[in-house]
């Protein structure tokens, strides 16, 4: 779905009036210095602004920032009413594209256009729960067709640009109902910045994309990506469902992001995390009330992890909508998104409460059994390596293309054991991956699966005699109702909590 008329597949990124980003100057060397020293100056993706609410507090050093962030971070007029930094709230984060200061040098690099002026390419409402102890992301479609108020009827992203920051939150509390309490604005190039400062982001593909315009292509499979190539990742539409997919790819991201600001592998580098920190608050243009107790708020977020944050996206009911204008957009669910708003203006969750940690039964000599419960982690986030246990030919590829159609990752090409005895299918996981062998249980009937503590974290299939072919999984991860549902509510989006949208290898 798009306009005719676009000729960029996905977020648009750029620089903006408060600096600029060198991505690739003609000279190299004096690039990457320039980078390092410019990082303080620039403004980033939607992301950060996210990532600055949850991470911050959970750093320890938000008692020494107050005043070097009050500084650091830009206020804007976005008409919210502010609040204190208690109760619940919701926070409208919009990513906007300036693209007016780069050099033809750069957009080339990034393949970009030319076009001038500002337009927002990304929306999500951010919900902190009354007690702050959990945050709701629900993603709102670039082409959602709605009521821009004064302006008519156009796609959401055209508010900003017909009007700026105020407009944008009226359109936004026009269509969602929701009373918007803060305001955060960043621009996506700063994303580059965000990934680079974190080391890299890991992301898994289920299909293969191939986008000349951004410059990408990968193969299914997991990836370990720099920021340049994470931004590609997160703006690309070349895939069947194209911003609907974008939408998973950027929530996808933003867990990764989160997951690794709130790793060990930042919190006690000392040299990463001042980088992070730097980098994140450079991206910020907030409102006043928000930006004068970000990081009070953040402190108050230091113990959410990223099995409290969840992520959904607005309910449909036309992904392929021609307007009067013979734009193609998307309309919303009425009903269905009349429903997910009331349950977060509500302040109720949208997933359920992550498994108790429990003192585990006393281990037994017989082999773990993952498929005792039902899967909690979806084909799409597991990445298997297959096997072919027999002496049938062909039976490892057959087995790795039933598995790729059933929504797995299985980046590379089907192997043999060294033994070609195997009767029974065999899943071996390594610790930690119970979820996604219970997942693969439930996908190959007649399986058996094996802890194999030197596997590490990966995962892998030995296809035997017995192979019964692979089964479609479905894996809900939305609360259940205790009263009987209304059609509505059976027509609420899954949504799923950024530890679920964690890639595994």
């Amino acid at each position: 779905m798009r306009d005719p008329e676009e000729d960029d597949s996905g977020v648009q990124v750029g620089g903006d009036a408060y600096g600029t980003v060198r991505v690739t100057p003609v000279n190299p060397r004096r690039d990457r210095r320039s980078v390092r020293g410019a990082r303080s100056r620039r403004r980033g993706l939607f992301v950060a602004g996210a990532l600055s609410c949850l991470v911050l507090g959970s750093s320890g050093v938000t008692w020494a920032l107050t005043n070097y962030a009050e500084k650091k971070i830009e206020a804007v007029d976005a008409g919210v009413p502010g609040s204190q930094s208690t109760g619940a709230m919701n926070i409208l984060v919009v990513g906007v594209d300036r693209r007016d200061n780069l050099s033809r040098q750069q957009q080339n690099r990034l393949k970009l256009g030319r076009e001038s002026g500002e337009r927002t390419d990304t929306m999500m409402v951010l919900h902190l729960s009354e007690d702050h102890t959990r945050a709701t992301v629900v993603s709102l479609p670039r082409d959602t067709w709605t009521t821009v108020p004064g302006k008519g009827a156009h796609k959401i992203n055209a508010a900003y640009q017909l009007g700026g920051p105020k407009l944008a939150v009226r359109t936004v509390q026009n269509a969602t109902g929701l009373t918007i309490h803060h305001y955060v604005e960043v621009n996506v190039l700063g994303f580059i910045e965000v990934v680079d400062a974190l080391g890299g982001v890991s992301v898994c593909t289920p299909v293969a994309i191939n986008d000349p315009k951004t410059a990408l292509t990968l193969q299914p499979g997991t990836y370990s990506l720099d920021g340049v190539k994470a931004l590609a990742y997160a703006r690309t539409r070349a895939t069947a469902r194209s911003d609907l997919d974008r939408i998973d790819r950027q929530q996808q991201v933003i867990s990764a992001l989160l997951h690794q600001a709130l790793s060990g592998d930042t919190l006690t580098n000392p040299v990463r995390l001042a980088s992070f920190v730097d980098t994140a608050l450079g991206t910020l243009r907030v409102d006043d009330a928000l930006r004068k107790d970000l990081l009070g708020l953040a402190n108050q977020l230091k113990d959410v992890s990223t099995d409290d944050v969840a992520f959904a996206t607005v309910p449909l009911a036309d992904v392929d909508y021609k307007t009067p204008t013979n734009e193609s957009a998307v309309l919303w669910d009425k009903e269905a998104s009349k429903e997910l708003f009331r349950r977060i203006a509500a302040d109720e969750p949208l997933t359920k409460p992550a498994k108790s940690t429990a003192t585990p039964a006393p281990a037994s000599s017989a082999t773990p059994s993952p498929s005792a419960t039902a899967p909690t982690v979806p084909p799409s986030r597991i990445s298997v390596k297959v096997l072919n246990g027999t002496l049938i030919t062909g039976l490892g590829a057959r087995t790795r293309a039933d598995l790729l159609k059933a929504g797995f990752l299985v980046p590379e090409i089907a192997g043999d054991t060294r033994k070609r005895d195997h009767d029974k299918t065999v899943i071996r996981y390594g610790k930690g991956r119970e979820d996604s062998a219970r997942t693969l249980a439930a996908a190959l009937p007649g399986s058996d699966t094996r802890l194999v503590e030197d596997l590490g974290d990966r995962i892998e299939v030995i296809a035997g005699r017995k192979y019964q072919g692979v089964k479609k999984v479905t894996v809900d991860d939305a609360v259940k109702p205790t009263a009987t549902p209304s059609p509505a509510q059976s027509a609420l989006p899954t949504a799923r909590t950024a530890t679920q949208n964690i890639c595994k290898k």
